[in-house]
Parts: structure tokens; sequence; C-alpha cells
């Protein structure tokens, strides 16, 4: 019996000793993108809705806010442990009500400043691809995806008939996150990068393609 447990000791030992490859590790301390709320739906907060009634602006919001997770769910596939993806599906669950009233709103407006019905749908088939558009994160998708995160997980939390104020609350700190921004625990050792992100006034899109010369917003 000693001779057993003598045995099992040396092989339970071994098993603590022997050298095992580490996982990868990524350490990054996100910069701080949590802005104020919004005060109806600011400029550059969306493509323009010249207009718009404070409902309407409301749902602009709103869109916006399941727009920009939406991209992000696609956008941050590659880290799963963001869990956006997962989050993303929670909040269109909770929320299915109001967001199919939020769209319900944003239909009554492209009706009601486009008199034909076909010039209505366009609008806002055109709205939708600008503000999916307005959401690429190419240069900034680390701290895109990490705010995204944030603010999916918010969301989940978010009680039902609230999604509007929520998005209100939180669509600036999504916004602000496009604007690139490094590592900030050493990020005085690599060189400082600085990117803007495409102006949305309506100029700068001819049938829904962007016109690169129309400038940025810094």
């Amino acid at each position: 019996m000693k001779a057993i447990i003598h045995g099992f000791a040396v092989l339970l030992c071994a098993a603590f000793l022997t050298p095992s490859p580490a996982n990868a590790q990524l350490f990054w301390l996100a910069p701080d993108f949590t802005g104020a709320p919004l005060v109806g739906y600011e400029a550059g907060m969306g493509v323009p809705l010249p207009g718009a009634s404070p409902a309407e602006q409301r749902a602009a919001i709103a869109w916006n806010m399941r727009s920009g997770l939406n991209v992000a769910a696609l956008q941050c596939s590659n880290e799963p442990t963001l869990r956006i993806l997962e989050n993303y599906n929670a909040l269109l669950s909770d929320h299915n009500a109001e967001l199919a009233e939020i769209f319900k709103v944003l239909t009554g407006y492209f009706k009601r400043t486009n008199k034909v019905a076909r010039s209505a749908d366009r609008a806002l088939d055109s709205f939708g691809t600008k503000t999916y558009s307005g959401f690429s994160a190419v240069a900034a998708l680390r701290g895109f995806c990490t705010a995204s995160s944030q603010v999916a997980r918010t969301a989940i939390f978010t009680p039902k008939g609230k999604f509007a104020e929520f998005a209100q609350n939180n669509l600036r700190t999504l916004r602000n996150s496009l604007i690139y921004k490094g590592e900030q625990q050493f990020r005085n050792i690599s060189p400082s990068l600085r990117f803007h992100y495409p102006n949305l006034d309506e100029r700068c899109w001819k049938k829904n393609i962007y016109n690169g010369a129309c400038g940025l917003i810094s």
C-alpha cells in the first residue's frame, strides 16, 4: 500500500512539474470611449434626417445603435470571448417589440418626406445602407470591438421598453470608438496614429456610393 501511495505522489508531482506550452495572451488596456448622453439626433451621430420630429430622432438614434451592434457582431466575430454576437441576439429577442415600433416610426418619416411610395422605400433603404457603412471600423477595430462588447452587455440588462433610452445614453460611446486610439498602458512607446471617420452628410453620397473626396470629420 505504501508503494502505491508513493507511486501516486510521484506521478502527481510529475504532472505539476512537467512543462506545457502556454496559451498566447493579449494584454490590452482599452481607451475610455464613454461619452455623455445625446441631446437629440446630434450631428455626426448618424445619417442626417432633415425635419425629423423628436420621436423620429429618437427612432433614428435607436436604429443607429441596433445597426452598430449588428456590424460589431459581424466584424468582431474573430474574438468570441467578447460575446457580442450572443448579446446582440439576446437584445433582439428582449426588445423585438420596441424595435419593430422604432422601425415603424422611421418608415413613417420617409413616407412623410417622400410622397411617392417607391421613393420612400428607396430613401429608407439608402438610410439603412449608409447607417451600416458608417460603422465600418477597419483602422479602429480593436477599440470598436471592445466598446461594442461593453455596450452590448449593458443592452441585455436594459428593461423592456427602454431600448431607445439606452441608445441615447450609449450611442456616443459607440461612435467615439470608431476613432483610432491605441494601447493606453504603454501609449508613449508606440508612435501616435490619428484617424478620422467619414463625413456622413447627404452631399457625400450618390446612389448609395460614398464620395471619398467629400472630407473627413476630425
